[in-house]
């Protein structure tokens, strides 16, 4: 069994090679990066690597044409809020875009061979839900509302609900995963990362404060382990066109984990607030119903907040 997955060069994406690499699956494992976010050095040996913009239709058709993957992972996306607000032509073209050409290029496969059936796996986002999630209505079950906050967050409405018509109108075995807050070793850009990536320099003497930003939020936070266990499982026994929340059991005040932090690199130091690190509009909490994803495929939650914080740290030490 092939399997193809777009954004290889994200954190999501490196991992999940790394399972697939573990479990057998040496030769059959095709991803392609475009601007990598991780070390694409540490997968190299792992997958057959292909350049390619999901932008561009070509270079993704000429992929799936090619490889005929059984299961599709599309994760390739410009994944960050702040910079959907600098360039959001960009965000909605890469995720907009990107993920039509990946249906579409299933379809054109099928003209040569009718009985070209992949699983194509989407991560969508916790951010498609943008005003609704708020303290009351949490943890947020898929049937609310969605009312992103940001382009980014209206990217991901647009990448799920394409994936929903492309499995109503085309029997596209689709699959969408809303992925909420995850992180864990390789992760750059986000809440924790920026936290340990920081407290190693402090760690080291080469800083004295830990930039932050709205520390007041809470949010669930899965180690990206986790996360891929549960997208495979989607693969394997979600149902097709459906929707899935994928979110840690636990939501977070994210002040509250910088005292593990200090612990763990035995220092103590302040935090300086970073304007660039404040949004213009932040959801007070992020923290979804995953009893769905649970029910269909018995996925659960097996790493502790602690050894997903103390794994980061010991990445940036080896960096």
């Amino acid at each position: 069994m092939k399997i193809y997955i777009t954004g290889v060069g994200g954190m999501v994406g490196s991992h999940l090679t790394d399972y697939y690499y573990e479990n057998g699956y040496e030769g059959q494992i095709i991803g392609s990066y475009f601007k990598p976010t991780t070390d694409i050095n540490e997968i190299k040996d792992k997958a057959v690597l292909v350049e390619c913009d999901v932008r561009y239709y070509n270079g993704v058709l000429d992929i799936i044409q090619t490889h005929q993957p059984e299961v599709i992972y599309h994760l390739a996306a410009q994944s960050y809020p702040t910079v959907s607000w600098q360039r959001p032509a960009e965000t909605m073209d890469t995720n907009v875009n990107g993920t039509i050409h990946v249906f579409e290029a299933v379809k054109q496969v099928r003209k040569n061979r009718p009985d070209y059936d992949p699983v194509v796996v989407v991560a969508c986002s916790s951010a498609e839900y943008g005003a609704s999630l708020t303290p009351e209505n949490t943890p947020v079950k898929e049937a609310v509302a969605l009312l992103p906050l940001h382009p980014y967050g209206v990217s991901k409405v647009s990448q799920d609900l394409l994936s929903y018509q492309y499995w109503y109108n085309d029997k596209i075995r689709s699959i969408r995963a809303r992925i909420f807050n995850t992180t864990g070793p390789r992760k750059v850009n986000d809440v924790l990362s920026d936290f340990t990536q920081r407290a190693v320099q402090i760690e080291r003497g080469q800083a004295t404060k830990l930039r932050v930003g709205n520390i007041e939020t809470r949010r669930a936070i899965t180690d990206v382990r986790d996360l891929i266990l549960a997208l495979v499982a989607l693969s394997e026994k979600g149902k097709w066109g459906e929707v899935y929340n994928i979110s840690g059991e636990k939501a977070y005040l994210i002040k509250d984990l910088i005292p593990v932090l200090k612990k763990e690199i035995g220092k103590d130091f302040e935090n300086e607030v970073d304007p660039t690190l404040l949004r213009p509009s932040d959801e007070p909490i992020i923290y979804g119903d995953a009893s769905r994803l649970k029910k269909d495929t018995g996925w659960k939650q097996t790493y502790d907040i602690e050894t997903t914080i103390v794994d980061m740290l010991n990445y940036w030490r080896g960096k």
